[in-house]
């Protein structure tokens, strides 16, 4: 009889665990509806508030992230010493931070982007729900099949 790995635990993170995260790392994906389809950048943001704020110039990503559709922020990291890794989700809607006292503030924010060229516009994810994980990376031992390594018919 052989024996198989227990599954691995994946605990539930509180809210404010997500929140402290968060704050912890500076980039994640944003995920829009752009007019029939999904897309996905990466971003640049900063924790404010209760709210996620990110710069971007003009294109399909504002362009979409001030449409009708909620949006979706998920950012993660893992620990290489302990093996634990964690991933949290914010969805929510996007606003263009537009007014004086708004843009003002905003100029306090430690964003710093990752790409160059002109990102004047600032971006407000309100949260409607916040959630998050914690669990172990597996071993390859554990997953790792000797399909894996068989030849392929076409190149990847």
């Amino acid at each position: 009889m052989t024996q198989k790995p227990a599954a691995a635990r994946t605990e539930d993170l509180p809210v404010h665990e997500c929140w402290s995260l968060l704050r912890g790392i500076s980039v994640g994906r944003l995920a829009v509806w752009d007019k029939d389809h999904p897309d996905i950048f990466p971003i640049n943001y900063t924790v404010d508030h209760g709210t996620l704020v990110f710069r971007t110039g003009v294109g399909t990503k504002l362009t979409a992230v001030l449409g009708e559709n909620p949006v979706a922020v998920e950012a993660d990291g893992v620990d290489p010493d302990t093996g634990m890794a964690w991933s949290v989700v914010v969805k929510g809607s996007a606003e263009l931070l537009a007014s004086t006292e708004d843009l003002l503030d905003s100029f306090s924010l430690r964003l710093f982007p990752w790409h160059s060229g002109p990102k004047d516009n600032f971006v407000r994810i309100t949260p409607t729900s916040v959630t998050g994980r914690r669990f172990r990376v597996t071993q390859p031992a554990e997953w790792w099949t000797a399909q894996a390594n068989a030849p392929r018919s076409s190149p990847e």
